[in-house]
This record gives C-alpha cells, structure tokens and sequence, in this order.
C-alpha cells in the first residue's frame, strides 16, 4: 500500500484527503500530522469512515517518525491568505506577504522531517509554495522538493478559456507559468483547442481578443480572493489538483503537470509542464514562448529569487 503523509489538517488538507480517498484504485494509506494532535486524529477518523464508505484507503493521524519512509510528504501547514492578509486585489506582492510567517514554520516542520527522512519527497502546498519550496531545498538539500507551482492556475485558466469558447476545460491545452502568484505567465502563443490557436478562436468569436485576454486574466489572478470573499478559504480546487500530483507521483504515472521544481536557469523554482513519478520531476516540458512571454517568464523568475531570500531571512538560514 502507498504511503502519503500530509502536515497539516487544516481545510486544504481535508480537501485533497476527499480526493485521495475517491474510487481510483490508489487506496493509499494516508498519515496526517499536526501541530495540535488532537486536530489530525479527529479529521483521520472522520476520513476512516469516508474511506469505508467509498474505497479501500485507509487514513490515521502519526506523527513526524510515522512519516519515515512515506512514498510522498505533502506540506499544507501554515497562515492562510485570509488569515495572513493576502487577499488585497490592489496589492501586487498577493500571496507573498505570508512569506515572513510561514518561513518560520517550515524550518521547524522541515527540521523535524529531516530528522526522521532526510531523503523523503516533499511537495509543498502552502502559500507562497515556491518561495517556500526554496527554503525547504535550502533546509533539506537531500531531499526531493517539488511544489504544487502553477497547476491549479493552469486549471483556472484552462476553465476560463472553455467558458469563453463554449467547450470543457479539458478540451483546452493551455498552460500558466512561473510564480503561482500575480507574477504568473499564460502562455497564449501555445493554447490550443482541437488543435487550434486559442488566440484564433476567440478571434472568431468577432470579441476583441485582448479585452477577452484581460478578462480571462483577472479571473484567474483573482480566483483565490473570490472565493475566499464567499467560503473564507481556496480548498477543493486545490485539494483535487494536489491529490492528482500526489497520485502521479507514489504510482508514477508520468502525468504531466505544470508543478515547480529547481530549474538551474532560473535560479529559483518556476511552474513548468512536468512530466511526474517516483522521481519527482522525472523531465521538464519548457515550451516555446513568444520573446514577451519569455521575457515576462523571467521576470517573473526574478521576483520569485527575491521572495525565497525573503523566506531564508525569515527563516534565518
């Protein structure tokens, strides 16, 4: 049986632990770990009864030591954006102002991890995950360090694009890159639906294609406060997307995925299509971008090489 560990219980947590838990076929067994016990063994024996109900998943809370040897440790630990004060449309840095908070915590959460795996595969969730991607790199240099990037982006965009043109999200090829963050790149020159330029299509449409593309943007960039504005909290979009990493990864599928691993070029960990397993990143899909998307690419790796020494100050390291 597949081993995931997840730190945190907070409502990401029960949100990918909903998706873990479906009829896949992966019936992984789950461990939770929290900083206040009592809080992961409540929602573990909450999900046991789920878990009867629809698979043969099991889920338990443990603690760091259970984690030993896990096929995948997933982070969603730490301050929220609502809690965090992250939900300011007008303010560019967005979910980088958790940074400082959330730095702290994971040199303690990766610490502990370290102690008991310094090999384990990580796959950071919690806001910012990139910069904090870093620092868990920084702290754990042994250890495989994915975040979960630009995936739920992607699938934002990949939605809103199929609204504009009239068919299902997973009819459009599209991806986001970069920061997952107000820094973020949609790569328009790669969209394709039906093998078709997007760009072409929402010509076609006879709407203005540049007023189409902000609009697509801002609905995307915006998505989180939105629905924070309405729930208090992003959770099942990004629950579903982190429990289909999280599958490719302990069954090594090779799925694509656009999450953020190291990239040398960049210096800093950048959302990027990623072919997953065992390995993690087992191939990097960079794809051919215009000059101005590569161009915004880069600039959007600069602010991300500014935010993770931001999270190592914070951290002290």
């Amino acid at each position: 049986m597949k081993r995931i560990g997840i730190i945190g219980a907070g409502a990401v947590t029960a949100a990918t632990v909903a998706s873990l838990i479906a009829p896949t076929g992966l019936d992984p067994e789950i461990i939770l770990v929290n900083r206040t016990h009592a809080k992961a063994v409540g929602l573990a024996e909450d999900f046991t009864y789920a878990a009867a109900a629809t698979s043969r998943a099991r889920v338990r809370a443990g603690d760091y030591e259970d984690l030993k040897g896990a096929d995948l440790v997933i982070i969603t630990a730490g301050v929220n954006e609502k809690d965090g004060g992250a939900t300011d449309r007008s303010d560019d840095a967005g979910r980088r102002v958790l940074i400082p908070a959330n730095a702290r915590a994971y040199a303690d959460m990766i610490g502990q991890l370290k102690e008991v795996d310094p090999t384990a595969t990580v796959l950071v969730v919690t806001d910012p995950p990139d910069p904090l991607a870093a620092l868990a790199r920084r702290l754990a240099p042994e250890m495989t360090i994915l975040s979960s990037g630009t995936t739920i982006d992607t699938i934002r965009f990949r939605y809103r694009v199929g609204q504009e043109l009239g068919v299902p999200a997973s009819e459009v090829d599209a991806v986001v890159l970069g920061e997952h963050g107000t820094s973020a790149v949609y790569a328009w020159s790669t969209a394709r639906v039906g093998g078709r330029r997007v760009l072409d299509l929402i010509e076609e449409t006879g709407e203005d294609v540049a007023v189409v593309q902000d609009r697509i943007r801002e609905a995307v960039k915006y998505s989180n406060i939105s629905i924070i504005e309405g729930i208090g909290a992003s959770q099942h979009g990004i629950g579903a997307v982190v429990a289909q990493i999280a599958e490719a990864i302990v069954d090594n599928s090779h799925a694509i995925m656009a999450v953020a691993s190291y990239q040398s070029t960049y210096g800093t960990f950048v959302g990027l299509p990623t072919v997953l397993g065992h390995d993690g990143a087992v191939r990097i899909l960079e794809p051919e971008l215009t000059d101005e998307e590569q161009s915004l690419l880069d600039e959007s790796a600069r602010i991300l090489r500014e935010a993770d020494q931001i999270a190592f100050d914070s951290a002290g390291v």
